[in-house]
């Protein structure tokens, strides 16, 4: 991998991370495009992953902040409910990566054909937040776990995480608000903690076919795009505006399908 492939695929993971277009599929298609060896893609993925966390925790800092203080008050006030219901959101996504990590692992192969079709259901699921209706409420514990359900489904490549939770909470009838930024952070701890296993897993000494200067690229460049991405779909949500995003999961599945013949 050299740097320009790095460059690109940063920014697509920084792009496709936040918005609701399936960054590991999209990641798929990039490497089969650019021809990355498989090789290179457990050390550049655990690069790129850490870089959209950092820019996610950058634009909610704030949050992140009082919602630390306010748990270490030891109170059941909002912000440790807040807490408990990332943490009911984590536990479908924990099951599935400790009970199918190898079957996970195994969609992860170059095939275009699936993450096409994975991607013409992730189409559908935002085309039919057309039709939800919202109904102000805020996400429950009920609904954070449904919505949990979401995020562990989406490791499938070519099912936005975004998308899939986004979607999830807007059919519940959560206020859009409250479920784009719940969405943005109950990744985190997940993320972080995959990353951990696979640096644990990982003999780096034994995978040098990647230098320095691409990771430091594509981190950059993942970083970048994702801050931009994250206050782009911030808006997108408020405004109802994920249709356009169907029309595009639809575009590009139905291209990977063809080519995949």
């Amino acid at each position: 991998m050299d740097w320009i492939e790095a460059l690109i695929l940063g920014i697509i993971q920084g792009l496709t991370e936040f918005l609701p277009v399936s960054s590991s599929g999209h990641l798929e298609l990039g490497k089969q495009i650019l021809g990355v060896e498989f090789a290179e893609d457990l050390t550049f993925t655990v690069v790129v992953h850490g870089a959209t966390v950092l820019s996610t925790i950058i634009i909610f800092w704030k949050t992140i902040v009082e919602l630390v203080k306010d748990l270490f008050k030891f109170q059941w006030n909002e912000s440790t409910q807040y807490i408990f219901k990332i943490a009911v959101s984590m536990i479908p996504v924990v099951i599935v990566g400790l009970l199918f990590k190898d079957e996970i692992e195994s969609l992860f192969t170059g095939n275009i054909l699936f993450v096409g079709i994975m991607l013409l259901i992730t189409a559908a699921l935002l085309a039919f937040t057309y039709y939800a209706k919202e109904k102000q409420k805020d996400i429950s514990f009920k609904n954070s776990f449904v919505i949990g359900i979401a995020q562990a489904l989406a490791v499938i490549p070519g099912i936005s995480r975004s998308g899939a939770t986004i979607a999830t909470g807007l059919y519940l009838g959560n206020k859009k608000e409250n479920v784009a930024k719940f969405s943005f952070l109950m990744v985190l701890v997940p993320i972080i903690a995959a990353n951990v296993m696979d640096l644990l897993d990982t003999d780096f000494a034994g995978n040098s076919t990647i230098s320095a200067t691409p990771l430091i690229v594509g981190f950059i460049a993942a970083f970048a795009s994702g801050l931009v991405a994250c206050k782009l779909m911030l808006n997108i949500v408020k405004r109802g505006k994920l249709i356009y995003f169907a029309i595009y999961c639809l575009i590009v599945g139905l291209i990977a399908i063809i080519f995949s013949f």
